[in-house]
């Protein structure tokens, strides 16, 4: 992990807000201040943009990727300026990535919820309370028709079988 003496801050002023934005990555981790608020995800809070730690997974630093073993040590500065290069890489490459697919992404994500739950609630879901429905009456159909045909054959070979005897014998 990179010391924090090469972190930049950024400062911004926001013209519609007389609030300043504070952007550090060494300080990721911000609360909001109104605690019910904080509690409910939405797309006010852009502090929080994983509040359930689903993609806790993509939390991906430099020394996760690369490292150094005691016994072989570039230069201070080249391990330094490489550091500096993968995390502005990683940042500026990503925010290009979702810049150009983000928007798309999340509108076909959209339809395909939609369309997920429009078939759960307007096509299973009438489907399974039809078969709750009709399943009784299926139910003693059933039983019926393995008491009138099944059930006396099992019977009538189970009586013809049990005269049978088996014996074992070495020769």
């Amino acid at each position: 992990m990179m010391s924090d003496e090469y972190l930049v801050e950024c400062k911004f002023d926001d013209d519609e807000e007389q609030e300043n934005v504070h952007f550090s990555p060494s300080k990721a981790t911000h609360k909001s201040s109104t605690p019910s608020m904080a509690s409910q995800p939405s797309l006010i809070h852009i502090d929080n943009r994983d509040p359930y730690d689903i993609n806790k997974h993509l939390k991906v630093e430099f020394s996760d990727v690369l490292a150094e073993p005691a016994s072989t040590h570039s230069y201070d500065r080249v391990w330094v300026y490489s550091g500096i290069g993968f995390e502005s890489a990683r940042i500026w490459s990503y925010r290009c990535l979702t810049v150009l697919c983000a928007i798309p992404v999340s509108l076909l994500s959209g339809c395909l919820f939609a369309l997920l739950a429009c078939l759960h609630i307007w096509c299973v879901m009438p489907c399974i309370q039809v078969c709750h429905t009709c399943l009784p009456c299926v139910r003693s159909l059933w039983l019926s028709l393995v008491n009138i045909f099944i059930t006396p054959f099992c019977e009538s070979c189970a009586r013809c079988c049990n005269g049978i005897f088996i014996l074992l014998s070495k020769d």
